[in-house]
């Protein structure tokens, strides 16, 4: 018996995903499983790009504004939620098609996570204010203290890592290395990934663009609506951010927006850095022609 198929389209911020997925899954006749760690959150789908009420008639999309801003979420319920939902739509379909940039949800579906806690607000107000009264070198401190593998194993100069090491060492109550078994996991379906893959100039021009549309569509308002949530994990993203700087007077909105677009920039170099390093994953252009073989394009 043939295995069901899961295809995964990712790429860089910008580089026009949502619309490939749905176009593809509307010639298939699945669903869309969205695997974006910020439109998984209702109230913000301006600042998350995420698709438009238009789209999501179009085809039927999970994982899209399904949680309220304060509700803690991780890549480990993620795979949980996602394996559990698949064999459900495989009756509809032997092909699923999962579209996202998140790439720690996609691993997290085609690989298996460890088993990692999800964080609480209240242990990652203590890491933070930690981390503002006594820099990286405090938490660092701390992260040796608590766990001297992870310590030595993570980027130094990189804070995030630092910060979320020790976040998981006093959720979990153990050393986080200890967690960490990097084993991949066996999944009972097959899985295709395809990424879009831009000239960084015409990448950089869209996320541009794309700045420029979201505060055209009032990503200022939608920002001021949440501001007094700007202490939640699932605010802590590029867009609002920045439009949150600007709020509490640290920069001008002109700068507030060219900061915005820049920090876009760096964040789809990152991804662009983690599909270069995935073996596994094929120009979107394999897929089509793919396609077109099973007379499906």
């Amino acid at each position: 018996m043939k295995r069901p198929r899961l295809i995964v389209i990712t790429g860089p911020t910008g580089s026009g995903k949502t619309a490939i997925a749905i176009d593809i899954a509307s010639r298939l006749g699945c669903d869309i499983i969205s695997a974006d760690s910020r439109q998984i959150y209702r109230g913000i789908p301006i600042g998350t790009a995420a698709p438009t009420p238009e789209q999501l008639a179009a085809v039927p999309h999970h994982f899209v504004g399904m949680l309220d801003l304060d509700t803690p979420y991780s890549a480990a319920q993620y795979e949980a939620d996602v394996l559990s939902l698949l064999p459900q739509l495989w009756e509809k379909s032997p092909v699923q098609v999962m579209c996202g940039g998140s790439m720690m949800y996609i691993d997290a579906v085609c690989d298996g996570i460890d088993d990692l806690p999800t964080i609480s607000d209240e242990v990652r107000s203590r890491v933070l204010a930690l981390y503002e009264a006594e820099g990286l070198e405090g938490v660092r401190r701390r992260l040796r203290e608590l766990d001297p593998v992870s310590h030595a194993r993570v980027d130094a100069p990189n804070p995030r890592r630092n910060i979320h090491a020790l976040e998981i060492c006093i959720e979990a109550g153990v050393p986080a290395s200890s967690l960490l078994t990097g084993r991949k996991k066996e999944r009972p379906f097959d899985i295709e990934k395809y990424c879009i893959d831009l000239p960084r100039p015409v990448l950089f021009d869209r996320i541009n663009s794309r700045v420029d549309a979201m505060i055209e569509a009032g990503l200022e308002e939608e920002a001021r609506s949440v501001y007094h949530l700007r202490h939640l994990n699932s605010l802590n993203t590029v867009g609002y951010k920045e439009m949150f700087a600007y709020f509490d007077g640290l920069m001008p909105r002109d700068t507030a927006i060219a900061r915005m677009a820049k920090n876009t920039r760096v964040y789809a170099k990152k991804q662009i850095t983690w599909l270069k390093k995935a073996a596994d994953v094929r120009s979107i252009d394999h897929l089509t022609r793919t396609l077109r073989a099973d007379n499906i394009l």
